[in-house]
């Protein structure tokens, strides 16, 4: 099958750029940047990308390439890092520029080249670098610039060398998709066979090999993750091996373990627990405000009443543990495939040191470590998982631990479910909850002085944030009604006495991946 190689020197965007191409129907496949590629490496492989990096190619220990790539006569197109390093190890000069290029900035196409082929000769770009290109390397010659001059994109005279300073894989990007599809369909000739029906195919025959005759034990969150990690076990699997346990923090939103279970019993599970841990949870949590130590002490704890409740099962020493992590996971914990990622913030299925001794010892199965929020939810739907439970809103796995802001209390957390549960049904209600990515409340650390009723009330500030997203893997800000909003917090107020003030948490600048917790 033919692939597009992505080497990744720890850029947030380098999933992103894999999972564009992929939406094209060409396989990618991601490998560490600084790796050497070997025959058997780059069998089938038609293109290589250079994925961006927090790195400037400057800094001591910044990744640097095979460059036997270069000469490999497989046409190469480098992203913002990938193009600074190209032109960097030809000979040309890269450096920190006093107007440097962040958001959207316009680009014009100077040359004939088959990557802008059916792209405007301006168009609007998104950028995200300090350091530019401030004079080309020999053989190389820019065929976009941007409004300051700037190189935008550059190509070499006789080697199928590319490089575009700005970033085609974000939505923001206009025509993104159209330069990505002209540099695997067109310059690498791929042929488009890569489909989620074929993802299962692997995956399944992938797990069988892996996991042999051991059972399997899959922490449930009841998210869509965890819950389409489970459907694609028990298909691959069968229901007898597959254990799901799910462990109640008492951080969930209201009902949500009812409903857990229900989805799981619907899934023909044969092995479903449910294990009560609130006392365990809140215990571990009292005092403690930091949302980093927040993380830890939950994803420690989650696998500490895993063991307990193992004992229980009766599983032995020979199982699998499973978890529903995504490659945005990896990438947020600094876990990217090139080692190189900086961390943005620590998930407790990743950074966890029971986790990481669990991934020591090569008992942890991850289905889907490689997919997107967006990917998972075309992978329930083909696997058959109820479309209420695949379009569900994220929901991160430390739940309300780090949706309330300073110390978590019991008290805290039934006020924030209260108010999230009213804020969720009025989406709902008001049709707006399909037209949002993910919809939250927020209990921060401020108490209000109001009047109600002609009574001085003194309660807690909820924030509320609703995210939008054309494709599920780049946020704008939701255009909320201001009718409805208004109306829903006055809502909230009224039915939560706890509550003194609603407030909208809006952002500026949309960042790269909307999972946020």
């Amino acid at each position: 099958m033919d692939q597009i190689l992505i080497l990744d020197y720890g850029s947030q965007y380098t999933q992103l750029i894999a999972r564009r191409v992929r939406e094209l129907g060409v396989y990618t496949d991601i490998a560490p940047g600084d790796a050497p590629l070997s025959p058997d490496r780059l069998r089938g492989v038609k293109g290589i990308v250079m994925a961006g990096s927090p790195w400037s190619v400057y800094d001591e220990g910044a990744p640097v390439p095979d460059t036997s790539i270069y000469s490999l006569g497989i046409p190469v197109l480098g992203v913002c890092y990938g193009a600074q390093r190209m032109t960097y190890d030809h000979g040309g000069k890269v450096a920190t520029l006093a107007d440097r290029e962040y958001g959207r900035r316009p680009v014009m196409v100077t040359a004939c080249d088959p990557l802008f082929e059916g792209v405007p000769p301006e168009f609007l770009s998104w950028m995200s670098h300090g350091d530019s290109i401030e004079a080309l390397a020999p053989g190389f010659v820019a065929i976009a610039t941007t409004d300051n001059g700037i190189p935008a994109a550059i190509a070499h005279e006789s080697l199928p060398l590319r490089g575009v300073q700005f970033h085609p894989e974000v939505t923001h990007c206009e025509h993104g998709l159209r330069i990505l599809s002209n540099f695997a369909s067109g310059i690498c000739g791929c042929e488009k066979s890569w489909t989620m029906e074929r993802y299962i195919d692997e995956e399944r025959e992938a797990l069988r090999a892996r996991v042999g005759a051991s059972p399997v034990l899959l922490l449930i969150s009841g998210g869509v993750d965890s819950t389409v990690a489970a459907a694609l076990l028990l298909r691959t699997l069968g229901p007898e091996r597959v254990h799901l346990l799910y462990i109640d923090t008492g951080l969930m939103r209201k009902d949500e373990s009812v409903e857990v279970m229900r989805t799981l019993n619907a899934l023909g599970a044969a092995h479903v627990r449910r294990a009560d841990a609130e006392s365990d949870f809140l215990t571990a949590l009292a005092g403690v405000s930091d949302p980093e130590e927040k993380r830890r002490i939950i994803g420690d704890m989650f696998i500490t009443v895993q063991q307990r409740e193992v004992e229980r099962l009766g599983l032995g020493d020979d199982y699998f543990l499973a978890q529903g992590t995504l490659y945005t996971d990896l990438i947020e914990s600094g876990k990217g495939v090139g080692k190189k990622a900086h961390v943005i913030k620590s998930h407790h299925n990743v950074r966890s040191p029971l986790v990481e001794k669990k991934r020591s010892e090569g008992r942890i199965v991850e289905p889907l470590d490689r997919l997107y929020k967006d990917e998972v939810r075309a992978l329930g739907r083909v696997l058959g998982v109820d479309e209420a439970v695949v379009s569900r809103h994220p929901f991160p796995g430390p739940g309300l631990g780090v949706r309330v802001l300073g110390d978590v209390t019991k008290d805290k957390c039934d006020t924030l479910r209260a108010a999230d549960d009213i804020y969720i049904k009025e989406l709902r209600a008001r049709g707006l909850y399909d037209r949002i990515w993910q919809a939250f409340a927020v209990l921060l650390p401020v108490r209000s002085v109001g009047v109600a009723g002609d009574v001085r009330r003194y309660g807690w500030t909820v924030a509320l944030r609703a995210v939008a997203s054309t494709d599920g893997m780049t946020a704008d800000v939701f255009e909320f009604p201001m009718k409805d909003l208004l109306e829903i917090s006055a809502i909230i107020t009224n039915r939560v006495p706890e509550v003194g003030r609603v407030v909208y948490d809006v952002s500026s600048k949309p960042p790269a991946t909307i999972e946020w917790e």
